[in-house]
């Protein structure tokens, strides 16, 4: 088991002895929903849950480490479940109780040597997760088979954090390249935009991510109206999400079209 040298070791038995052993591929950033100092932490996963994390950050940038890098927490849920034997590293991080507030800049630069050691420790990839099997660095929100049903965790306000500050951190304070910079993604339009009959450039842009997605349900095109090709080809995109029923219909939703990474037009 790997144990990071600057984190306070808090180990939580019997789950750090009796769990699986990974092979850690992943870290995970989360935000926890609490304010909780790291010792409040590791006696409720020690007390009060089943569940736990491999480390914690406090909002002043303090971390503890509870379970061994090659140990299995269940924080990450599925994450740790496959059948590889590869598994995600989690890291809970303070927050407000609804965990929409923004990393300190402590925390963020807490996540960035964490991250950096995990790389150079583990030989996790410096890049972001691609699928959620993918070896790299990524937020619990960003896919939803690491959690059933998905999560909002963390906020938005960090997710963007991660991905401009933190993330591009690791890679930096790991020795790698700057990671390319993310580009600009078109905003949800709204429902009634679709049920209007649109004709525009954004449907054009998100039926070409729809058939790199596999999900291209086009006889020719995609084009800029809207058409029931269009229609066919974002309830294979719903279902390849996990949807299925009245869920699936083909109009887009707020939660699936911010998945497909539409770029901005």
């Amino acid at each position: 088991m790997a144990w990071y040298p600057n984190a306070k070791r808090m180990e939580v038995q019997p789950e750090g002895n009796a769990q699986p052993a990974i092979r850690p591929t992943q870290m995970i950033f989360h935000s926890l929903a609490a304010p909780w100092t790291g010792r409040r932490t590791y006696e409720y996963w020690r007390d009060s849950t089943n569940l736990e994390s491999h480390f914690y950050v406090e909002f002043g940038g303090d971390a503890f480490q509870y379970i061994g890098t090659q140990t299995r927490a269940d924080a990450n849920m599925y994450a740790n479940k496959r059948g590889d034997g590869t598994g995600a590293v989690s890291v809970e991080t303070a927050s407000n109780l609804k965990h929409t507030d923004a990393w300190t800049s402590s925390q963020i630069a807490a996540l960035i040597k964490l991250g950096a050691w995990m790389h150079k420790t583990h030989g996790v990839p410096l890049r972001i997760c691609r699928s959620h099997s993918d070896p790299g660095f990524g937020t619990h929100r960003m896919f939803s088979q690491w959690s059933p049903g998905g999560t909002a965790c963390p906020g938005d306000a960090r997710q963007r954090q991660f991905r401009e500050l933190v993330f591009p951190g690791i890679v930096k304070a790991a020795g790698g390249k700057p990671p390319k910079p993310s580009p600009k993604l078109a905003p949800f339009p709204g429902a009634e935009f679709f049920k209007s009959s649109p004709r525009s450039p954004l449907i054009t842009a998100m039926g070409r991510r729809l058939v790199a997605e596999g999900c291209g349900r086009y006889a020719e095109g995609p084009g800029p109206q809207w058409s029931d090709a269009d229609r066919r080809s974002y309830a294979a995109w719903q279902r390849k999400r996990g949807f299925s029923g009245a869920d699936a219909d083909g109009w887009p939703g707020r939660k699936t079209w911010d998945a497909l990474r539409v770029p901005a037009v």
